[in-house]
């Protein structure tokens, strides 16, 4: 931890989901757009180690950083703001906190103490934000964002550390900023401030008061409501800054740069640098609504009931399309409605079609249904981890003429062609133990896959514990499906692509989670690509067989 390093804590009240990560990944944004050296980190204040064990439906998307820490979906607001690979120290939980407490009592650490929340709960938290700052090079700023609200029973003993933390740094290193709601009520026609000021004082009754307080809000705040809050709440009027709603979370930076947001913070902690360059930003932005053409994508799987289940592959979709100068609409399609009512019933009109991960068997053959129809009708296809799975079951199923399967939902299919790799056959504890982080990928000169990254060696991420069967390689590749991509020892299979098709690829690892809004993932980028020619020609043949009807 370098001694000019400084902190700021975000912290939310009143009701959850007001978007603290888009928040700190915007403040991180507009530090780094200065110069300045910056990590964000999450506090979790669940009891589970991290959320690999949960259901998406109970916490959304894992998000895997390259050292393969299972981690909470805000990491990946992080890195796509500030385009910087983040690790397993930016997610800290109740239940990494207490386990390392608990492990050090019974290797002997505090042998004649009572182990306590405070000291020895806080002082563990408090050294995971040291850590944090301990990224192997000097880092301006660390920014932690507390998970939950205030007055959550779990989250005290983070807030009780990060009270104790400014005490320990000084005041001038360390400010705390709180998000909070201003509701309207529609029938009176009014902003409230009360809930907002409740939520400060129970900060303030825990010994935090805020440095600047950000008002989530649907409608502008004028100066008088502006006051009141500064005033109920023991800060500045400038220092009470207004998020208002907007369409896109990138515009959040922008709108915040206008309130002054970044000013306040470099000026409070005491910082030289210099105004935020946003103009590439700002252009992003400016494309995303733009675009002249769109695209429509379904996205096949079966948590599509809570999208930000796959929050990942919706960034990545943005993104691409900005690259590809396109809005790309994406369709959530239910696998097991698939299963029910046949693929072209909710298929057929889409432009492009891709299988993402997942676990468990549910859904299964409706993914399976909706790979044959894209391979069949020639509509451009993305699958990714289960997804290449899927696509590798349906290739050996209807073009190899296999019983074929994956062990992971039967035991006893004649044709595993989807097996348990080796090394997880011995695993008795499920948290953490499958092929989690970045790997080495190398590509086939001359494959879809080479052609897209333009380069022979890539590293992207990975969560599964199943692998293509190596047993089926040759008969596979006979039939004409190519592996494009294999580990650097040609043990394991990466990618494949199917060439009499024009767009037909998939990644055993997850390409979402290395998109950026300026840089594109390039399957990603491809897909849409893609999906906006197959539009194109099927608009053509439209207006063609219209042309010939009126002659």
């Amino acid at each position: 931890m370098g001694d000019r390093t400084k902190y700021i804590f975000i912290t939310g009240g009143v009701v959850s989901s007001l978007g603290k990560g888009i928040a700190s990944s915007s403040i991180g944004l507009l530090l780094k757009q200065r110069g300045l050296n910056v990590i964000l980190q999450k506090f979790d204040p669940y009891i589970n180690v991290d959320p690999g064990t949960m259901s998406p439906f109970q916490h959304g998307e894992v998000y895997v950083t390259d050292d393969g820490a299972e981690t909470d979906l805000d990491l990946g607001h992080y890195e796509r703001f500030i385009d910087r690979d983040l690790s397993q120290r930016s997610n800290v939980t109740t239940g990494q906190v207490y386990e390392a407490v608990i492990n050090r009592e019974r290797e002997g650490g505090y042998l004649g103490r009572t182990v306590q929340v405070i000291p020895h709960i806080t002082d563990e938290i408090k050294y995971r934000i040291r850590m944090a700052a301990e990224n192997g090079d000097d880092v301006d700023v660390v920014i932690t964002e507390i998970g939950g609200t205030t007055g959550d029973i779990e989250g005290l003993p983070f807030l009780e550390a990060i009270r104790q933390f400014r005490l320990d740094v000084g005041k001038e290193n360390c400010i705390y900023v709180h998000l909070t709601l201003i509701t309207y009520i529609k029938a009176a026609r009014e902003l409230k401030t009360k809930p907002t000021q409740h939520s400060v004082k129970g900060l303030r009754e825990i010994g935090i008061q805020p440095d600047i307080l950000i008002c989530r809000t649907e409608h502008p705040l004028n100066q008088e409501i502006k006051a009141k809050i500064a005033l109920f709440c023991n800060v500045e009027e400038e220092e009470v800054i207004e998020a208002r709603d907007v369409p896109s979370i990138y515009q959040v930076p922008i709108s915040f740069k206008k309130e002054g947001l970044d000013d306040l913070i470099v000026q409070k902690l005491h910082l030289e640098a210099p105004p935020p360059d946003l103009k590439e930003w700002e252009e992003m932005v400016r494309k995303i609504y733009s675009a002249k053409e769109d695209v429509e994508i379904a996205i096949c799987g079966k948590y599509v009931h809570l999208v930000d289940a796959y929050k990942s592959i919706i960034e990545s979709f943005i993104h691409s399309g900005v690259a590809n100068d396109v809005t790309v609409n994406i369709k959530w399609v239910d696998a097991e409605k698939i299963e029910k009512e046949g693929p072209e019933v909710n298929l057929e009109k889409v432009d492009g079609i891709l299988v993402p991960g997942g676990f468990g068997d549910r859904g299964i053959e409706g993914k399976i249904a909706a790979i044959r129809y894209a391979r069949e009708q020639g509509i451009p296809f993305l699958g990714i981890c289960l997804g290449l799975q899927c696509a590798v079951v349906e290739f050996a199923r209807n073009v190899c003429g296999l019983e074929a399967g994956s062990s992971e939902f039967d035991d006893d299919v004649p044709h595993p062609v989807i097996d348990l790799m080796l090394e997880q056959r011995s695993r008795s504890k499920m948290g953490g133990t499958m092929r989690l982080g970045s790997y080495p990928c190398v590509l086939e000169e001359g494959t879809l896959a080479y052609r897209l990254y333009g380069v022979k060696e890539i590293g992207e991420r990975h969560r599964h514990r199943w692998e293509v069967n190596n047993a089926y390689r040759e008969t596979l590749e006979e039939h004409g499906l190519v592996i494009s991509g294999l580990s650097p020892d040609g043990d394991l299979v990466e990618m494949v692509e199917f060439p009499d098709h024009q767009f037909f690829i998939a990644s055993q690892f997850h390409p979402e989670l290395k998109s950026r809004p300026q840089r594109a993932h390039p399957l990603f980028k491809g897909l849409v690509a893609a999906a906006k020619e197959k539009k194109r020609a099927r608009e053509g043949e439209r207006d063609a067989s219209a042309a010939v009807r009126s002659d």
